[in-house]
């Protein structure tokens, strides 16, 4: 363990190192990681910014499959945080915090910055933090001091590991944050065990809510079963969950789904009815509103647009919306999700953005041509994207 004054002497070389980056000149030796986030996140972050973005997490932690596995921990994720005065946080995919504990010391200190749930910590909205770099890179990481491009974050240090589910793919963040002066070689090794006892339980534990996927396949489950819906059905749940919580009229809805075509209001009445049923009552009667909390990845692809995360946004958007349908609602809103997400593509310099977006859609050879030309020359990946330029002309 560093002595107080090592851990001193390590901080204020850092502030040289973030002052020297921030005026234009070399960082020192500060690590290659971190001025590469630096780097990627001065566009979209002010150094100076008080506190992370804040949406609201409520829906998204009643919906998640890491909730019953982390309040299965709890006491024991409380007995840490208190013991060691740190602040445990869990996140989703996207870096948004979605559960907290900790001492009131703690807790009060991490409400200055919205380190608290329903804050953003992604790298777009709240720069260099461990919360974003292991979203990023898939392994466990942390961030000392000055290495946080926020200096609001300077008096913190943070150790976090990503949490994966059975099929590998991630589903948010497990972190440990102090201030500074509590800096302790131990506690990532605290992370990684406590990671993996989510991880066993991730695969046992129910997952409550309705989680809708409309973004390629279509898939719909409820409190973690299947649920065995017709297309109709489908596209009812998807423009209901696009227009939640508002919900749409019995008018609107039969607009969005049949356009000029004239059918009776009692089959719009019965198809509603139908997925109802399969709902156990979760929609409502006069307005057709969902009535318990949904998740949906093409609602999730838009709010990480609006966080100005991209790489999230590209990894949820599995391609495009219902693209069997042909209903009006549904192809108006495939064009906006798409066009969405390839404009933050295009505009974006990360290459890996391009050639994800350039899986969903083969054909598109401006995509494949922005991959192409970002990727270095070194790149294997380059050759791929001259393949997929080549067969989309």
């Amino acid at each position: 363990m560093a002595s107080p004054s090592a851990l001193r002497r390590r901080r204020s070389a850092l502030e040289r190192n973030w002052a020297d980056w921030l005026a234009g000149t070399a960082a020192g030796d500060t690590r290659d990681e971190v001025l590469a986030s630096w780097s990627r996140s001065r566009p979209t972050v002010d150094p100076g910014r008080a506190a992370a973005p804040a949406v609201d997490s409520t829906d998204r932690w009643a919906a998640s499959p890491l909730r019953e596995p982390v309040l299965a921990l709890a006491d024991e994720l409380r007995s840490i945080a208190d013991d060691a005065q740190f602040i445990a946080a869990v996140t989703d995919e996207s870096g948004t915090i979605m559960w907290t504990c900790g001492g009131r010391v703690m807790r009060r200190k991490a409400e200055q910055v919205n380190f608290a749930p329903g804050g953003c910590w992604n790298e777009p909205s709240m720069g260099t933090n461990a919360l974003s770099l292991a979203l990023r890179t898939d392994r466990a990481n942390s961030v000392f001091s000055a290495e946080h491009l926020v200096h609001a974050l300077h008096g913190w240090v943070c150790y976090c590991a990503p949490i994966h589910g059975r099929d590998g793919q991630v589903l948010g963040v497990l972190d440990l944050s102090s201030t500074w002066d509590r800096s302790h070689p131990l506690a990532m090794s605290t992370v990684r065990t406590l990671v993996s006892a989510i991880e066993a339980r991730v695969g046992d534990a129910p997952r409550t809510g309705l989680r809708l996927q409309c973004l390629g396949d279509a898939v719909a489950h409820r409190g973690g079963s299947p649920l065995a819906l017709r297309p109709r059905q489908i596209e009812i749940l998807t423009l209901l969950a696009l227009h939640h919580p508002r919900g749409l009229s019995p008018e609107q809805l039969r607009d969005a789904l049949f356009g000029e075509r004239d059918v009776a209001t009692a089959t719009l009445k019965a198809q509603v009815s139908q997925l109802r049923s399969a709902l156990d009552g979760a929609v409502s009667n006069r307005r057709y509103v969902l009535t318990e909390s949904v998740f949906c990845d093409a609602v999730e692809v838009l709010r990480l647009l609006r966080a100005r995360d991209v790489t999230g946004a590209v990894r949820m958007y599995g391609g495009p919306l219902l693209p069997t349908s042909t209903a009006p609602g549904i192809e108006t809103w495939r064009e906006h999700v798409a066009v969405a997400v390839r404009q933050a593509v295009l505009d974006s310099g990360d290459p890996e953005h391009a050639l994800r977006f350039g899986e969903a859609h083969p054909y598109d050879a401006e995509v494949h041509a922005r991959a192409h030309f970002l990727l270095p020359l070194s790149d294997p990946r380059r050759a791929i994207a001259a393949a997929r330029l080549t067969w989309a002309d």
